[in-house]
């Protein structure tokens, strides 16, 4: 039974390997399950044996890269930073530049929303990254008029960072625009200590 169940496993890591090598090189509408199966060296047959659709498996490639992103230990600026907002925006700087590599771009920024839907494209990345935005905001907003506002604050922040991220997944140069992204988020940040 537990080799039965190791090579379940094997096989569902190797077809989901295979299609964010595919996906994230050359996009959904490019890669066919065929080519997954190929890839991931198993039968189609044993593709949709442990997956519904290609939407299936792009959904479940889509939520480990963000749990990838999620799961980053945070960058040394933030590290370094005295202030809460500070270390927010060098955090939301670096997973904007991370969010840019290749293939997670095309899975993450350009593919996602079309393919899975606006709606759980958002509930994957609440999943990942509502808690710790909203112990960050905590910390930060303790003692201010803000406070009271928590989730209404998460939410606007929230929709900040996807809008800045779809901006860098569409800039001509990713960086410079998550950089310039990072610096308007400080002073907006900024503003909610007033």
């Amino acid at each position: 039974m537990i080799k039965q169940t190791e090579r379940s496993a094997a096989t569902i890591e190797a077809i989901l390997a295979a299609a964010r090598s595919l996906f994230g090189k050359d996009g959904f509408e490019a890669t066919s399950i065929d080519a997954i199966a190929a890839a991931a060296g198993v039968a189609k047959g044993a593709v949709y044996h442990h997956f519904a659709s290609k939407e299936d498996i792009f959904t479940r490639v889509l939520d480990r890269i963000q749990a990838e992103l999620a799961a980053a230990p945070p960058p040394p600026a933030a590290l370094r930073a005295k202030d809460p907002f500070d270390a927010m925006a060098a955090g939301v700087e670096a997973y904007l530049t991370a969010a840019m590599a290749p293939g997670v771009k095309q899975i993450l920024l350009i593919d996602g929303p079309v393919v899975i839907g606006w709606l759980k494209w958002r509930e994957i990345d609440d999943r990942h990254f509502s808690a710790g935005t909203r112990r960050v905001l905590e910390i930060a907003l303790a003692g201010t008029d803000a406070a009271k506002d928590i989730d209404a604050v998460m939410r606007l922040l929230m929709g900040a960072v996807m809008e800045a991220a779809l901006a860098c997944a569409n800039a001509p140069d990713p960086a410079a625009t998550a950089r310039r992204m990072s610096r308007a988020l400080r002073r907006m940040l900024g503003g909610l200590r007033e």
